[in-house]
């Protein structure tokens, strides 16, 4: 069965049912269909997660078992996580017998983009962050745009979704199983290509592809906003003017030579400033790292190109300009981050708890060295928990080399996909056994929450403690704050 264009046009009314509802795709997929109307349902496990919050919130009813029972007469479509097989799922499987029409994340947000103006914002890293941003700063210049990110970002108000209208829609789309071939793009922000999920893309070359397939969806005179100081996005970019002379190709970032030329200024306050185009005065972020100001710079070009169309000119004013900039200016001043993107879980005795997704040597590398920018004088402890046992073992030699910036590193266990089984090749401790070789301060724990009395203590006032990955060790963090809280006495001074 097709599902492009399965889901009707209006929701209003329409009865939804979510499989794996409480995935941060899914609930921003849920935020976008309830904002229209749709009635929802959702199963998924019991577990609480940080979405619970969300969808309480829009008093959604979520079953925290899967059983056949969850699909009733009322249910209309079913929309599921790929964490879920079809053909075992207790709801699908109802849902088949039924003959009631299901389809995956991917293809509901292919769906719904194709009813729209739609931009996808694509890339192994960043992807969330500059989708915050774009929605973020669109908001400011008051372009009727739906923007849905993967995680919740502060400025939309704390939920994943930002609603300022329907013309345009905005979405973080994923290459992971070539995902985002669903999507229907008119613009396309790309910012950066590498190896990564090796559990499908054996090789850079074949998920260099993918992107490279991503981009030529794009129509006739569709634009590919792309990192110019990214080497596979650039690459992309040039097989793509190969294949397809029809689409225009924007460079941003510090080698771009354009309107969206990148120059990242200091540091001051907390503040970074920097530089676009030939925009005279500065912006400011508050959130560190020179990854971030590359992301707001794609966001600013993003924002300029739908200005532009919205505007119907092929060039803005000095008057529009003037307030494009304002807008800018303060939609990035404004900017807190993302849910898991350098998010301050604490503050207490001047101990800075944090927590990021960062889950790629090269997420881990440029997340750490802009905090060694942002923070100079403190002690950075890094609490790190590998995702996957096909990546680890890919890419073993460089997160053995990625905590250069880190004054401490604490690793655990692998926390592993549900899509693959463990081979016995690699393991968090041979993980340990080779950062050892490259940083001098490392230890081991295998549970997450074994380490928690040596981090209390050795944590003191100065330090910042942060935990990176995609796996669960986030709760340390969230316990040693509990911790400093009610034990102040025990801080080291």
């Amino acid at each position: 069965m097709s599902t492009e264009n399965i889901l009707p046009a209006d929701l209003n009314g329409v009865h939804i049912h979510f499989v794996g509802i409480k995935g941060t795709g899914m609930v921003a997929l849920v935020e976008i269909a309830h904002q229209r109307g749709a009635v929802i349902t959702g199963s998924d496990v019991p577990e609480k997660f940080y979405t619970d919050e969300i969808l309480n919130k829009l008093k959604i009813k979520v079953f925290t078992t899967f059983n056949a029972t969850n699909i009733n007469d009322d249910v209309q479509f079913v929309i599921y996580s790929s964490a879920y097989k079809r053909n075992q799922n207790p709801d699908l499987l109802e849902a088949d017998m039924r003959k009631i029409p299901i389809m995956l994340y991917n293809e509901a947000l292919g769906a719904i983009s194709a009813l729209a103006y739609s931009c996808g914002i694509s890339g192994v890293h960043g992807k969330t962050t500059t989708t915050g941003l774009t929605g973020t700063v669109l908001k400011m210049l008051n372009i009727p745009a739906q923007v849905l990110a993967g995680s919740i970002i502060s400025s939309f108000g704390n939920t994943c979704t930002l609603n300022n209208g329907k013309k345009y829609f905005v979405a973080e789309t994923c290459e992971y199983q070539r995902h985002f071939m669903t999507f229907h793009p008119q613009k396309i922000i790309l910012t950066s290509v590498e190896s990564d999920h090796e559990d499908f893309y054996p090789t850079y070359e074949s998920i260099r592809d993918a992107f490279v397939d991503y981009a030529l969806l794009l129509p006739n005179m569709g634009q590919l906003i792309y990192s110019a100081d990214d080497k596979g996005a650039v690459e992309v970019a040039k097989i793509v003017a190969d294949k397809r002379s029809d689409i225009q190709l924007i460079p941003y970032g510090v080698s771009a030579k354009n309107d969206y030329s990148l120059k990242i200024g200091e540091i001051k306050d907390g503040k970074q400033f920097f530089k676009i185009g030939a925009f005279e005065d500065e912006f400011v972020l508050k959130i560190p790292g020179d990854h971030m100001v590359s992301n707001a710079c794609a966001a600013c070009a993003l924002a300029i190109e739908l200005l532009k169309h919205f505007k119907q000119k092929e060039n803005l004013s000095k008057e529009d300009m003037q307030n494009v900039f304002q807008n800018l200016k303060d939609g990035f001043a404004s900017f807190t981050g993302a849910k898991r993107r350098s998010e301050i879980i604490a503050e207490k005795n001047n101990i800075l708890i944090m927590d990021d997704y960062a889950h790629h040597p090269t997420a881990i590398t440029t997340t750490l060295a802009g905090l060694r920018k942002f923070y100079p004088n403190k002690r950075i402890i890094v609490d790190f928990m590998s995702h996957t046992y096909t990546r680890t073992a890919a890419l073993l030699d460089r997160f053995a080399e990625s905590f250069s910036s880190a004054d401490e590193v604490i690793l655990h266990k692998i926390y592993p996909s549900a899509r693959e089984k463990y081979d016995g090749n690699v393991t968090g401790k041979v993980l340990f056994e080779k950062t050892k070789q490259n940083h001098t301060k490392v230890s081991y724990y295998e549970e997450v929450l074994d380490a928690l009395p040596y981090v209390q203590s050795i944590i003191k006032s100065g330090d910042l403690f942060i935990t990176m990955g995609a796996g669960d060790n986030w709760k340390i963090g969230k316990l040693l704050a509990e911790k400093l809280n009610e034990q102040t006495s025990t801080i080291n001074t």
